[in-house]
């Protein structure tokens, strides 16, 4: 085989790759569509739409020339001579060539179909409580995934599997070891929290919030965060997410509540650090199957970073508590910088996990994973899903939802299938309380850059430890790159023991 050949072959093997992404854009493109405005009448059918381009894009992942193209890659004189990016482009390739493999196509395509569908009758059970109505596809999720899992095969707990789709290597076993460190510590502070007689005022934010101002709001600290709203833009939708196409086009949407001033605001901000992510993915990874995220809990890290370390902490509200109450004249007129801050970082047992505040959201991914893991080892039925919900809410946060909209219906991911991916978040939160640790000390003051609204440094620093990589490093590859140690809860521990002693006075 001559240079030449290779090198032909290396660039129809891109060609090939650059057409499944496109499918993966438009089916993106879609499910962006349908979750902010498209016509209820036409769900069905653009349900069906999704599933003949997912059934395509998947039918080519798992094709005999997909086969040949990473097996002749693989092949140690023509993988020596491949850049480290294309290397990975294999490595990743295989990987997910082989997992694939194992599903049927025709299986693939009806399970598509039935989370596109599944999505709407979600909003509309969620709307009114119903879970009845949408046990009968949720049933249906649940055995699929655990057909997948069959087919994939497992090590351990059957959930891992699901498990090292969204983490790779992440297991049960090392679930239950940082969680059980983080609730072993955040239990007691939650306890010395409700103790404590300084309580913040809270009082000012119970009340009625103009909707276009707060879109105004949002869409001005994106821009002080850097977000590039010529490779982006902000939508509403019932549930906030964030949709990356490629690094030219990162749409992310928010929700707002008329009674609620930082449901928006946060809820933006979090987004904004997930569209921060993928609209600084390298060039050289346009195309390739490297352009995204490396894992969700990396992921996470980025969306918890700017919505908690930058968007909670006491020099963010130093220097734009004033842009706040020009933006609401008269509405914060008599509160101080310093009493908006300790009202935005209340620690109040909730029920609303995207409502939680920074201490407790931890305890709502918990009811989320143990139940998880219950449903994939047979010990709970989807069926008993809304009393076991209810039961957990008692155990870890000593509250109880009165009806299944607020309780086992709040969150959109089952209705997607997403298993597996909850305890992103709390491993979000570990990441992002590590990168945040080694930022200070390479950058400085980081305090006193966001106390001057200088925030593009501190995302020109993230990019060039994060995100400029994608999918080209492996989460354990940038959290050691970074901070120079696998994850480590401690670091999270003693940010929120260190936040709230001063907040609460303890």
């Amino acid at each position: 085989m001559t240079t030449a050949n290779w090198e032909s072959k290396l660039k129809e093997f891109k060609q090939y790759l650059k057409k499944m992404k496109s499918y993966e854009e438009a089916i993106s493109l879609i499910y962006w569509d349908m979750r902010t405005g498209a016509p209820r009448k036409g769900l069905a059918s653009r349900s069906e739409v999704v599933g003949e381009l997912s059934a395509e894009q998947f039918r080519m992942s798992v094709s005999d020339e997909m086969g040949d193209y990473l097996h002749y890659f693989s092949q140690p004189e023509i993988y020596g001579k491949l850049g480290r990016i294309e290397r990975r482009i294999v490595n990743e390739g295989l990987r997910d060539y082989e997992r694939s493999k194992k599903i049927p196509p025709a299986l693939y395509q009806e399970y598509v179909v039935l989370t596109s569908k599944s999505e709407a009758a979600w909003e509309d059970a969620k709307h009114s409580g119903d879970f009845p109505g949408f046990q009968p596809y949720l049933e249906k999720i649940v055995e699929f995934n655990k057909q997948f899992i069959e087919l994939w095969g497992y090590e351990g707990h059957k959930y891992n599997t699901l498990l090292d789709l969204y983490e790779p290597g992440m297991t049960v076993a090392k679930l239950d070891e940082v969680f059980g460190a983080l609730r072993e510590k955040v239990v007691p502070l939650l306890g010395a929290i409700e103790a404590s007689s300084h309580k913040p005022d809270t009082s000012f934010l119970k009340q009625t919030f103009d909707v276009e101002k707060q879109k105004a709001f949002s869409l001005y600290i994106l821009k002080q965060m850097g977000y590039d709203f010529e490779a982006g833009r902000l939508d509403e939708t019932v549930h906030p997410f964030a949709t990356g196409l490629n690094p030219g086009d990162v749409r992310i949407t928010t929700r707002y509540l008329k009674d609620d001033v930082n449901s928006a605001l946060f809820g933006t901000i979090h987004e904004g650090g997930h569209a921060l992510y993928e609209q600084n993915l390298s060039e050289e990874l346009i195309g390739t199957p490297l352009c995204t995220g490396t894992s969700m809990g990396i992921h996470e890290s980025q969306s918890r970073f700017w919505e908690n370390m930058v968007g909670r902490s006491r020099p963010f509200w130093s220097r734009y508590f004033g842009d706040l109450q020009r933006n609401y004249p008269g509405q914060f007129d008599s509160v101080t910088a310093e009493q908006f801050y300790r009202a935005t970082n209340e620690v109040k047992p909730s029920l609303i996990r995207i409502e939680a505040d920074e201490l407790t959201y931890n305890l709502h991914i918990m009811v989320r994973y143990e139940i998880e893991k219950g449903l994939f080892s047979g010990d709970i039925r989807v069926a008993d899903l809304p009393e076991v919900w209810n039961a957990k809410y008692r155990d870890y946060l000593g509250i109880e939802p009165s009806n299944n909209g607020d309780g086992v219906l709040q969150d959109v991911h089952w209705s997607g299938g997403s298993f597996g991916y909850f305890p992103s978040y709390a491993l979000g939160n570990m990441y992002a309380a590590q990168i945040a640790n080694t930022m200070r000390k390479e950058l400085g003051d980081v305090d006193g850059l966001i106390a001057n609204g200088e925030l593009l440094p501190i995302k020109a620093w993230l990019t060039e430890k994060i995100y400029q990589y994608g999918k080209s490093l492996n989460p354990t590859e940038i959290i050691t790159s970074v901070t120079g140690e696998e994850l480590n809860p401690e670091y999270l521990v003693k940010y929120l023991t260190e936040k709230y002693a001063d907040i609460y006075k303890l």
